[in-house]
């Protein structure tokens, strides 16, 4: 298993996958003999989802979903284009695509919806998290470099959760699956960022009292400069 450390410098990396096809019988890195697809899903975190309306003329929170735990990262990278890949009921059971992660209400979750509503609600989850850089699709991301040695760079961003990464690697050749590999790879804190995170899971209150005391001083110093500034 891979360590990637997070500090507070942390800005993303990338993780390479590497593999290779035993007994390849592809002629050449170009002949398209092979397909491949590598799925990497981050460790499942409850998610939230609020609908804003207009109540008298203010836009406020005015109805919220609670969902049972999903992939915090959920990333698809392949050959080419997955539907042109394999049929949409083999993509359905190995659970390869966006629309084949589970986004399914809490447990004693009564949100009093319509099924349309409750569709929009799981489209805004995906919707969501593609636009923070956590749900990503790359067609074309894998490629070959030989006759059976492919490769791919998967994006890790700086808000990637912190956890186990599980990567699954789909083999495919003629829309039929010949095998799937798995590799784990661990995100963790490391430094000062580690330091902080156990100290406010340890003593939350004396934390809590710390970060006051730094916010107040900021403001207190940020306040006597400004005055130094002003007499000039």
């Amino acid at each position: 298993m891979r360590n990637v450390a997070i500090t507070s410098s942390f800005t993303g990396t990338e993780i390479v996958v590497f593999g290779s096809v035993e007994n390849s019988r592809q002629p050449s890195a170009e002949s398209g003999l092979y397909d491949v697809v590598v799925v990497v899903e981050g460790s499942p975190t409850p998610v939230l989802v609020r609908k804003k309306g207009n109540v008298a003329g203010m836009w406020v929170n005015t109805k919220s979903v609670r969902f049972v735990p999903m992939p915090s990262y959920y990333a698809i990278i392949s050959t080419r284009p997955i539907e042109d890949i394999a049929e949409a009921d083999l993509l359905a059971k190995s659970g390869i695509g966006f629309e084949h992660v589970a986004v399914l209400p809490a447990r004693g979750f009564v949100p009093g919806l319509s099924d349309d509503d409750m569709k929009g609600y799981q489209k805004a989850v995906i919707r969501l998290k593609q636009k923070d850089g956590l749900y990503v699709r790359q067609d074309y991301g894998v490629g070959f470099i030989g006759r059976s040695l492919f490769r791919c760079a998967v994006e890790l961003p700086a808000n990637v959760p912190v956890g186990p990464l599980k990567a699954r690697v789909y083999l495919f050749r003629d829309g039929g699956l010949l095998g799937i590999y798995t590799a784990r790879v661990k995100i963790e804190r490391a430094g000062i960022e580690l330091l902080l995170h156990d100290f406010s899971k340890k003593m939350p209150l004396l934390y809590g009292l710390f970060a006051v005391a730094i916010a107040v001083g900021a403001g207190l110093l940020a306040s006597v400069v400004f005055r130094r500034s002003g007499s000039h």
